[in-house]
């Protein structure tokens, strides 16, 4: 989410005559657009922050912009602890970017260049930022992610999202099909539809329908090949979505569902709204409708209250459910969210030491199921060249595996069978087959 709105941030310079600077010393505006959801991106942003200081002092005329979530939770104070700041704004007020932007200067030498305004921190409610169509930079010419709604109803007990990205709104339907058809016009293969539940879309629009609805519409532009989304809550995960990964065959046979703690009681705590049981039910609903389906997940090791009982929880989780890969944390104290003020936190070397027993497990389930792909036949969405090796090309099973390959660059962009020859921790090695399209 965070990739796609620094798109946006782009998108809006872009068009007000900026271009992206190579090099950092080269910049006359900078923008950090930052996440708050764990404690250590947070360290990172203020250690990135005081470098650009020493980078203002050697040249005065820079201009430094704070975004994302972080920049909703602090506003103004960013201003008071870093006054070489220049303007503040969170996720939901990146249309205000523009305004910091003046007009160009018709009278003076300097007419080439932009006038900034001096800024306060933009951090407001903006009720109507979901109906916004914005200018957009994308990274890439195969793949584009969309977001479809924002914000979070949730309110799960370690999270800050509803608190930086406010309640949940959806965006209306045709919005997101014209911004979908447009993309295929454009070249792009393959979106991903983003949203912090999107299992929930539509719930507050009028007159709309639900999520596998919208897949439905997406489903029938041309040019679109492949559909992602991100992420679903599994308290949500409906029987008809289900339905629509086994019988709509643009969809990804991929599915990212955050299970946090195979323990009941942590998932009480943690205001997940679901049982262990009945994660598993759905996990098995899944897999008997589309049997190859990948499954990855979210684990949050030594969440307050956590015994080492409620931990061996989890690892039977993992060992159960074999997921294809996590992603995996140590629990961190989030302003504002309920968790801060529960007792029994667990400390550090505990979490560590959980955290490290977490990924040496999953190291070993993700490298068995890789090793079980060598020999077999996959089609695969060529993206680009890949960044480990330059002389080969990288894509994706719809499984969402990372698949290596010796190739022409004429392949980018297109679909391909490749013959899976070696597997690897987090990726695959592959021979080129012959294309499909």
């Amino acid at each position: 989410m965070n990739v796609h709105d620094s798109e946006k941030i782009a998108g809006i310079f872009s068009e007000s005559g900026l271009q992206q600077a190579d090099e950092l010393k080269d910049a006359g505006v900078v923008v950090l657009n930052t996440c708050s959801i764990r404690e250590k991106a947070e360290q990172k942003f203020y250690s990135e922050l005081g470098r650009l200081k020493s980078l203002k002092k050697k040249n005065p005329d820079l201009k430094i912009a704070v975004a994302g979530c972080i920049a909703q939770q602090k506003g103004d104070a960013l201003f008071k602890r870093f006054p070489y700041v220049d303007f503040v704004f969170g996720p939901n007020n990146i249309d205000n970017l523009q305004s910091w932007i003046e007009d160009r200067s018709q009278n003076t030498e300097h007419s080439e260049k932009l006038r900034f305004r001096s800024g306060r921190a933009q951090t407001l409610d903006n009720p109507e930022y979901h109906t916004k169509i914005l200018p957009m930079k994308r990274e890439g010419r195969v793949r584009a992610w969309v977001s479809i709604m924002y914000g979070c109803d949730n309110f799960c007990a370690y999270c800050v999202v509803p608190y930086t990205r406010g309640r949940e709104r959806s965006r209306p339907v045709e919005d997101i099909y014209h911004e979908v058809t447009s993309l295929s016009r454009q070249g792009y293969k393959e979106i991903t539809l983003l949203g912090q539940n999107v299992n929930s879309y539509g719930k507050k629009l009028y007159k709309s329908g639900d999520f596998t609805f919208l897949l439905e519409k997406i489903h029938e532009i041309n040019g679109i090949q492949r559909i992602r989304f991100v992420t679903s809550h599994p308290r949500d995960l409906s029987e008809n979505l289900i339905d629509a990964l086994r019988h709509m065959p643009k969809l990804c046979k991929h599915l990212h569902l955050p299970i946090q703690s195979g323990s009941d009681k942590i998932l009480a705590l943690m205001n997940r709204g679901y049982t262990y049981a009945e994660y598993r039910k759905k996990i098995d609903l899944l897999r008997d409708a589309v049997p190859d389906i990948a499954v990855t997940t979210d684990i949050i090791a030594g969440f307050p209250g956590e015994t080492d009982a409620e931990f061996e929880m989890t690892m039977n989780a993992l060992s159960e459910i074999k997921y294809d890969g996590i992603f995996a944390f140590k629990y961190s104290q989030r302003p504002e969210t309920q968790a801060l003020d529960f007792p029994d936190h667990v400390d550090e070397q505990t979490k560590s030491r959980r955290l490290a027993r977490i990924l040496a497990l999953q190291e070993s389930i993700t490298f068995e199921k890789n090793k079980a792909l060598e020999g077999k036949v996959f089609e695969i969405l060529v993206e680009g060249i890949s960044e480990a090796n330059p002389d080969t090309l990288t894509g994706r099973t719809s499984t969402n595996k990372i698949v290596n390959f010796c190739g022409d660059k004429g392949d980018i962009g297109k679909l391909i069978t490749i013959k899976i020859v070696e597997a690897k921790m987090h990726s695959l090695f592959g021979e080129k087959f012959k294309i499909v399209q």
